[in-house]
């Protein structure tokens, strides 16, 4: 065991030497790295901020019936109880009067004069429909607003849920362009570490064929470059986490003067430190890995 751990530690300690021998080159790999990594953590960050935002928002859909003028409050609750009965999806059925919808519009500042200059009520009565959750959710509100419109006393429904599954579904498409980015920053990642450790590997040719011919395996021959990679792959992802919170100060900064506006907060946070330990770690081994390859594909001589 303390030989193993020997030769671990001489082969982390050849690497870093090797990194800064060449500090120039290493900054140049970690800042293409990292510059490659910035763009999906940032855009994670953006999805995760998201969630709770989107998790807050009641999915199950609500249709609102508009009844005709005509309609008086009492037939609105014989009505209400009709629909009620139409359909065990349905969770509640809720009657809301022109008389109290006026009042709720007079309440606020903007409407009150508007509403002043009118002789009467102008708004009808209303039915809010709430579903619960189904698998087939949206063909269920389609259906039941598509039958509720043939009834003689509604006017018009409105499927108030519609902009909650636009929602999710542009969050999806997100979640799809994230793995697409990742997928396209791996093998940047990879095709870097690749070329870094292939011109190491030319570069100590001499020196690997002098350890073989001496009896190094080839364990020990490709432990360093293995390290290599993994150490420039760690530090890239250190400095483009480092980038990206630097970078959320600003983007901050213009969400807040632009939720002030809306009267509400919005703020981007990076994703939990777990997530991002995580993420050091795969693009370690992955970098590792291509070091590998690298360093098997080219110290065959």
């Amino acid at each position: 065991m303390k030989r193993w751990l020997h030769h671990h530690r001489y082969a982390l300690l050849v690497a870093l030497r090797r990194l800064l021998a060449q500090p120039f080159s290493t900054l140049a790999n970690v800042l293409v790295i990292s510059l490659s990594l910035v763009v999906p953590i940032l855009a994670a960050a953006v999805l995760v901020s998201a969630q709770p935002i989107v998790r807050e928002i009641p999915v199950s859909p609500e249709l609102t019936l508009f009844l005709h003028t005509r309609v008086e409050t009492a037939q609105a609750q014989t009505l209400a109880e009709k629909i009620r009965a139409d359909s065990t999806d349905i969770v509640s059925v809720r009657v809301v009067s022109r008389h109290d919808a006026l009042q709720k519009l007079q309440d606020n500042p903007a409407w009150n004069e508007a509403l002043a200059a009118l002789p009467d009520n102008p708004l009808p009565d209303a039915l809010i429909v709430t579903l619960g959750q189904s698998e087939q959710l949206a063909s269920l509100a389609s259906a039941l607003a598509d039958r509720w419109k043939q009834l003689p006393e509604v006017e018009s429904i409105q499927l108030d849920s519609d902009w909650v599954r636009r929602l999710e579904a542009i969050l999806r498409f997100i979640r799809a362009g994230l793995g697409l980015l990742a997928t396209a920053v791996a093998v940047v990642v990879l095709a870097t570490i690749f070329n870094t450790v292939r011109m190491q590997a030319l570069t100590q040719r001499e020196e690997i064929a002098v350890a073989r011919l001496v009896g190094a395996t080839e364990a020990f021959v490709r432990r360093p470059f293995l390290y290599l990679g993994a150490v420039t792959g760690a530090l890239s992802c250190a400095v483009a986490i480092s980038m990206a919170a630097l970078a959320l100060y600003p983007l901050n900064g213009a969400l807040a003067r632009l939720g002030q506006s809306y009267g509400t907060h919005i703020q981007i946070q990076l994703p939990d430190a777990l997530s991002l330990v995580l993420t050091t770690v795969v693009v370690a081994i992955l970098a590792a890995l291509s070091a590998r390859w690298s360093v098997t594909r080219n110290t065959r001589f």
